[in-house]
């Protein structure tokens, strides 16, 4: 263990955080490009020049350190300013149809859309038979992967997008046609043959563990179901499940113990580590993700192996110059930030981490901790950025996970290498199936604990929060060596661990109150007499339809944690009926949720193999599915219910928004209300001329209020009280304001979620009362 008290030199940090800088100003701002170039190569002279009639050593070499630094950042502007031309060239193509030839770059990975995505450099691109050379990095979605290999040689006519700045791939193509034109060659070819071998014989081993193993051994997800991939993503562990850092530090450090073990000195342990852990790039397929997570891996296990963890920090930068250097782009990538900032912590802070825990628990036990502690407080904030939950159980997950992690990806490669040998490749899967089927287990405990989440919005300012928190336990728990005799340092540490424990007692009572009022208080801040809840999810749908004891929901919402949060809150652990109305994100993202706690499902048209995937998870977990259709009919408790639409088969309204399930609920205590789905105007008028309607006392509005409505059906309806579920400030402009202005002139009360949060609604002597979380304008 590398003494915590001995310095460590960080100036090699700064190049790389100058680099870092300019690459995110020339990939969000190409103009700059030029003129940063200038600037930097202006700077290098002029500070050269400076630091010449400097005598001290000291300012020497800080003024050294300064030209470097420039240097770094010409050198990453010109490497955008080069790229920028083509990249301009190409995203002239956008919202055209475009013929490319590609060689891809990456996996195939399914989309929600039913699309197989690959990444691709172009070779040509151009409209259709007219295609001329240029070299841009594409993202392609196709039909089917067959012979869609790493390496291969793809030809595509499709519909382009161009992508916003900062996006690594130009274009977002939508193919219609696609050929292979040269399948993988080489090692690769034997690479894809033995990894496709691998997933096959995989696939015969039961769950949970037979579709995780792949992702584990060899970087493929597509077995990975979408419920196993939220637990996975909730408890900390999703970066097991692709080609992270995690598989390439644990691929080196497995060469390079086994090199040692058999009697192997320091330089062919690396250089056998080194090139185990290139033939596993090139086995999961070298794209620019894998290169970069090799990389960091591979220096920050080095110098945790080695010992020299005071050099690791300047070989971390100098590889993430590099990386840079080569693709500026990946530096707007939060796969790129979370790789450095993981590296950097095993690094730096994990050695720090181990000392401290130390004093109170056994070394190995201490290390054990201090390594996924000091990842996660260091990804933390970067992870605050771009998403709105951080786990509260990832320490403890990848704890648990970490002795099986290593087995199930080691003897999963070798299984995978030794696929010529049927008998042997099947017993040494069986052999990794247990391991991966303990962390898929690991994964699904830990996201059902309550309060596992804490949900933040994503964005700068729960970054800085999440920063002060992580930056106060790093105070609390490490015990940085005093220099003698400097009492002013002592007294500022002093100051500065007190306050960080001030922080810490702060966001523990902060945080036990909210666990409170989540959980055991949480139904008190509910009145009893609701019949209808509204839940605040954001951008999508999530109603709540209560008779007595039975309840109904209709649509989860865009994401789980937000509906988990709603149904604790109303002390709802039971579904009786889930209604899916459709199936795009904003209305089923938030199933897993409820996964293992409904009784029957009713779900509008099926169109893509993930839809008819989530009904199969539903089902498995012990659910009765059906398919809604008009005419169904039902009880939920003493109310009744009924479905208004769609009709079935329909040949001009399929699936999607125009196909979504229209129910109707009466009776029992329940308000007699419709829910509208996301139907648009020409359904509506449809629904207004089959159905007989009548007066509604709520109407939950379509589409969250879009202008897209048929102002007869909502003068038919006359309701008291027109709900608009609702994300605020979302891109839509939902609600538009031709809708509100259409509910309030009949009559109804506005009630919408991104004003008044979760809103409650129910009846008291034949009067409909409203409860709402805030007070509304």
């Amino acid at each position: 263990m590398h003494r915590a008290g001995r310095p460590r030199d960080l100036r090699l940090v700064l190049p790389a955080l100058g680099g870092w800088a300019a690459a995110l100003i020339g990939v969000f701002w190409p103009s700059a490009s030029w003129p940063l170039v200038g600037g930097s190569l202006a700077g290098t002279v002029i500070i050269a020049l400076f630091g010449r009639a400097r005598h001290s050593r000291e300012r020497r070499g800080w003024h050294g350190l300064a030209v470097v630094v420039c240097v770094v950042m010409a050198g990453v502007a010109l490497s955008v300013a080069s790229a920028t031309p083509s990249r301009e060239r190409a995203a002239a193509g956008d919202g055209r149809v475009v013929e490319l030839q590609a060689e891809v770059t990456s996996s195939a990975s399914p989309g929600r859309d039913g699309r197989l995505w690959v990444d691709a450099q172009t070779i040509g691109l151009g409209a259709p038979g007219e295609v001329s050379a240029v070299s841009v990095p594409v993202r392609i979605g196709v039909a089917e992967s067959d012979g869609v290999d790493p390496g291969a040689r793809l030809r595509a006519i499709g519909e382009a997008e161009a992508t916003d700045p900062g996006e690594r791939a130009v274009l977002v193509v939508y193919a219609t046609e696609a050929q292979v034109m040269r399948g993988t060659e080489g090692v690769f070819a034997i690479a894809a043959g033995l990894r496709h071998s691998f997933v096959q014989r995989v696939q015969r081993l039961p769950e949970p563990g037979a579709g995780l193993l792949p992702g584990l051994a060899v970087g493929d997800t597509q077995a990975v179901s979408d419920a196993l991939n939220d637990d996975m993503r909730s408890s900390g562990l999703s970066h097991l499940t692709a080609v992270s850092g995690a598989n390439c530090a644990i691929v080196v450090g497995a060469i390079f113990w086994l090199t040692a073990l058999c009697g192997g000195g320091r330089a062919a342990r690396v250089v056998l580590a080194l090139l185990g852990l290139a033939g596993f790039v090139v086995l999961v397929t070298p794209e620019p993700s894998v290169i970069r997570a090799a990389v960091m891996a591979a220096v920050g296990m080095l110098t945790v192996l080695l010992g020299r963890l005071s050099a690791g920090a300047g070989l971390l930068a100098l590889c993430a110059v590099g990386i840079l250097l080569a693709d500026p782009w990946l530096a707007a990538t939060p796969g790129f930030a979370l790789s450095v900032a993981a590296s950097g912590a095993l690094i730096l802070l994990a050695p720090l981490l181990a000392v401290g825990l130390g004093r109170f628990l056994p070394q190995p036990v201490a290390l054990a901790v201090a390594v996924p502690l000091a990842a996660q407080l260091a990804c933390g904030p970067i992870i605050a950025l771009f998403a709105e939950q951080q786990s509260l159980v990832g320490v403890a997950a990848n704890l648990v996970a970490a002795p099986a992690a290593p087995i199930a990806t080691v003897i999963g490669l070798i299984a995978c290498l030794a696929a010529p040998v049927p008998g042997v490749a099947d017993l040494l899967s069986a052999s990794a199936w247990l391991p991966a089927a303990w962390i898929a287990t690991t994964a699904t405990t830990a996201a059902d604990l309550p309060h596992g989440q804490l949900l933040l919005p994503a964005g700068m300012t729960s970054a800085v929060l999440v920063a002060v928190v992580s930056g106060a336990i790093v105070l609390v728990l490490i015990r940085p060596a005093a220099a003698p005799g400097r009492r002013s340092a002592v007294r500022v540490l002093a100051l500065l661990r007190g306050g960080a424990a001030t922080v810490l007692v702060l966001a523990l009572s902060l945080g036990g109150s909210r666990i409170l009022l989540d959980g055991p208080l949480a139904t008190l801040a509910a009145p009893e007499g609701w019949s209808i809840a509204a839940c605040d999810v954001g951008q999508g749908d999530a109603v709540l339809v209560r008779s007595g004891d039975a309840v109904a929901l209709i649509d989860t919402g865009p994401a789980p944690e937000p509906l988990s949060a709603c149904l604790r809150s109303l002390g709802v652990a039971h579904v009786d009926l889930l209604v899916l109305t459709h199936f795009d994100l904003d209305h089923v993202g938030g199933t897993a949720a409820v996964r293992g706690r409904v009784g029957a499902v009713l779900h509008g048209p099926t169109a893509e193999e993930t839809e008819r995937r989530l009904l199969r998870d539903l089902a498995d977990g012990g659910a009765r599915v059906d398919e809604a259709s008009t005419g169904k009919t039902g009880v939920l408790g003493q109310a009744s219910w009924r479905v208004l639409w769609p009709r079935r088969p329909s040949a001009a309204f399929p699936s999607g928004n125009d196909a979504s399930v229209v129910m109707e609920f009466d009776g029992g205590g329940v308000p007699r209300s419709i829910y509208l789905g996301d139907l648009s105007a020409a359904p509506q008028r449809v629904l207004l001329r089959a159905a007989r309607l009548g007066r509604y006392d709520v109407v939950k509005v379509a589409h969250h209020g879009s202008a897209d409505q048929d102002p007869d059906l909502y003068q038919a309806l006359a309701t008291r009280a027109a709900l608009f579920s609702v994300g605020a400030d979302n891109d839509y402009g939902h609600p538009r304001t031709e809708t509100l202005e259409l509910l309030a002139a009949s009559g109804a009360r506005v009630l919408r979620t991104d004003e008044r949060g979760r809103i409650l609604l129910g009846l008291r002597d034949g009067e409909l009362r409203v409860w709402t979380e805030k007070v509304g304008p």
